[in-house]
């Protein structure tokens, strides 16, 4: 059975969730998963894997730097087996911005990088008001006030589809064993 590296990049820890589900789902069906933060990923990890799939986050509007630069450092690695690349963002809870060709941030993000990895997918994410910092938790409910989200500052809204995340993990299974 394949070995899958699922690698991410989190703001605050929902894509790290997410990964964990995808492992779950990966080491259900009777392969091997492990979950890494992208920026502690070397080369030799990389190489070992037979299928890679990173997610990241967005945070005002922007994957982390370091997202690219992993991707294109690592393109013809990446290239050579399976892959994937998912995109976690509380915009993608509207349903005209929820897929890989709608979503704004997605597409900008795979013009950075010059590439298409073969599996793509884009997650709605989590607001937690209570776990933001000040500063965050107002400017977050400034977004969602002018996009017509949540605004409640004691609760926590996730708009996670988990279904999609389990075939998401059932695709890369497919495509690794091809």
């Amino acid at each position: 059975m394949p070995n899958v590296l699922i690698l991410y990049s989190s703001v605050d820890g929902h894509t790290l969730t997410i990964c964990q589900r995808l492992q779950a789902c990966i080491e259900t069906a009777g392969a091997s998963a492990s979950v890494l933060e992208i920026t502690t990923c070397g080369e030799e990890t990389l190489r070992a894997a037979d299928a890679v799939i990173v997610g990241a986050s967005i945070r005002y509007g922007h994957h982390r730097p370091c997202v690219a630069e992993f991707m294109r450092r690592h393109q013809a690695l990446l290239q050579s087996k399976p892959n994937g690349f998912f995109s976690v963002n509380v915009v993608a809870r509207k349903p005209a911005k929820n897929t890989p060709d709608t979503n704004p941030y997605l597409r900008k993000l795979l013009r950075q990088i010059g590439w298409r990895p073969s599996l793509l997918a884009v997650f709605a994410g989590r607001i937690d008001y209570p776990r933001c910092g000040l500063l965050d938790r107002h400017m977050i409910r400034l977004i969602m006030w002018i996009t017509k989200g949540p605004t409640d500052l004691r609760q926590a809204f996730e708009f996670t589809d988990w279904t999609q995340v389990e075939a998401f993990g059932a695709q890369i299974l497919v495509a690794s064993k091809a």
